[in-house]
C-alpha cells in the first residue's frame, strides 16, 4: 500500500531512459520538497534543465499539488507546465484530472513525490507507478514533523535508492 515503484535521491535522477523502461509517458509531479524546497517560488538547482530534458523526450508533465492556486500557478508558469491545484492527494481527484488532460492511460503514468501518505499512497490507490523522491529538506512545523515520523517505517531503505 505504501510501496513506490522506484526511489531516487533527486528528481534530476529520473531519466528519459528510466521512464522508457517503465513504459511511462506522463509524470504527475509534486512541488514542495520534490522540485523545490517548501514554499520556495524558485525551482531547485538543475530542475529547469531536467524539465527541458523531459520535454525534449516528449514526456508529458502536470504539477499535481494539494496546495492552493497562489502557490502552485506561478510555479507552474515558471516551469511552463500545466497544474492541478487543491488536488486532494491521496484521493484520485487530481490524478484523474491530469490523466484526462494528458489523454494517457494509467499504465503510462507515474506519480513523482516526496511524501508517502499523499504521493505514494495516492499513486497506489490510483493504480499507477510511482517514484519516491527523497525530500530536499525536513519541514519544521509540528504537523510535518509528525507526518515524517509516521512515514519512517514505510520509507525506502538507503540501498533501495537508484544509483
Amino acid at each position: 500500500m505504501f510501496h513506490a515503484t522506484i526511489a531516487v535521491k533527486s528528481v534530476c535522477d529520473i531519466t528519459p531512459e528510466l521512464l522508457k523502461n517503465l513504459g511511462v509517458k506522463g509524470l504527475l509531479l509534486d512541488i514542495d520538497n520534490t522540485l523545490t524546497t517548501h514554499d520556495n517560488p524558485v525551482p531547485a538547482t538543475g530542475v529547469l534543465e531536467w524539465i527541458a530534458v523531459m520535454k525534449s523526450a516528449e514526456i508529458q508533465m502536470r504539477l499535481v499539488s494539494n496546495n492552493h492556486p497562489p502557490r502552485v500557478q506561478p510555479f507552474a508558469e515558471l516551469l511552463d507546465i500545466s497544474c492541478i491545484c487543491e488536488s486532494k492527494k491521496p484521493l484520485s481527484k487530481g490524478f484523474s484530472q491530469a490523466m484526462q488532460e494528458m489523454q494517457l492511460p494509467k499504465n503510462k503514468l507515474c506519480v513523482v513525490g516526496d511524501q508517502i501518505y499523499t504521493d505514494i499512497l495516492g499513486a497506489n490507490w490510483f493504480h499507477v507507478k510511482s517514484i519516491y523522491v527523497k525530500p530536499m529538506e525536513l519541514e519544521k512545523t509540528k504537523f510535518f514533523k509528525f507526518k515524517r515520523f509516521m512515514e519512517k517505517p514505510f520509507l525506502p531503505k538507503e540501498q533501495d535508492f537508484m544509483r
